[in-house]
């Protein structure tokens, strides 16, 4: 519960982290973080003693294609993000993330075949009416939740799946998109493009430590994952998005009109049926 806490507490402070980075083109923001993540990650699993998950990885085709798949889906959830983050999309990647818990438990029970009981009924009954109202505030299909909660979700699954060491795991799943995102950066510097060494020292620093930011707060949610049942790890997912839409709302001044306020109320008092029937079962 604690990697989990960990993680999703982390996440929701990133949009004051992308936000600084917003002069830089959110392709490149994404690529750095692919080649700064896998780098750092392969180098602590070295270092730990873990490279020999490698090479048993390699030895089982099923979790290497599971981990390969995992890589992608979490690239495509950064790239989502960072984008909306730097078009002041705040509060809906904070709709997305309160999207995922509900479908993690879909996934939890149908795939994994978990139990669940009344508490976490009753919840999601109550996230699922202000997630609905949040989606009909918007007037339009929430494409940029909708993406964002689907990939991580799928991620969640495959990773509890997989159960693969949590640094090593982070490293293979970063390298199959390593050279991509490794090759991107190099024509954007030579063509004159590349914001890395020529913005500002700000943006060169916190490019560089864009691996770090990523792997720390992954590196506990997988080994929450792991430990916990999906559904129960759905949960602590609040914690993210009730972070980012008080950082959208009260730090970049983004809208909150009376619908969207009612609807995150009704978020609110899931998560707090769902700590007190935690606290009951404890």
């Amino acid at each position: 519960m604690l990697y989990g806490i960990a993680a999703y507490g982390l996440w929701g402070m990133f949009p004051l982290y992308w936000k600084l980075l917003s002069e830089v083109p959110s392709l490149q923001i994404l690529a750095h973080r692919v080649v700064w993540a896998c780098i750092i990650t392969t180098i602590l699993s070295f270092a730990l003693g873990k490279g020999k998950d490698f090479g048993k990885l390699f030895r089982q085709p099923k979790r290497l294609f599971a981990t390969v798949t995992t890589g992608f889906l979490v690239t495509a959830n950064w790239g989502i993000y960072i984008w909306a983050v730097n078009t002041d999309k705040i509060i809906e990647t904070s709709l997305g993330y309160y999207l995922n818990p509900l479908i993690s438990i879909a996934l939890g029970v149908f795939v994994l075949k978990e139990k669940i009981d009344k508490g976490i009924i009753a919840a999601s009954g109550m996230a699922i009416i202000g997630i609905s109202i949040l989606t009909i505030s918007y007037g339009r299909l929430p494409w940029v939740a909708l993406s964002l909660g689907v990939t991580f979700a799928l991620y969640g699954l495959i990773k509890k799946m997989v159960d693969l060491d949590a640094l090593s795991g982070l490293a293979m799943e970063t390298a199959p998109v390593f050279p991509f995102a490794l090759a991107f950066l190099v024509m954007e510097q030579v063509a004159g493009r590349g914001a890395f060494m020529q913005a500002g020292a700000l943006e060169t620093v916190l490019l560089a430590l864009a691996g770090a930011v990523t792997a720390i707060p992954l590196f506990f949610y997988a080994e929450g994952v792991k430990r916990i049942p999906l559904s129960r790890m759905g949960f602590l997912q609040y914690i993210s998005p009730t972070g980012q839409l008080l950082i959208g709302v009260l730090v970049f001044k983004e809208t909150l009109d009376a619908p969207r306020a009612i609807a995150f109320a009704f978020i609110l008092s899931a998560l707090a049926v769902y700590a007190f029937t935690r606290a009951k079962r404890s």
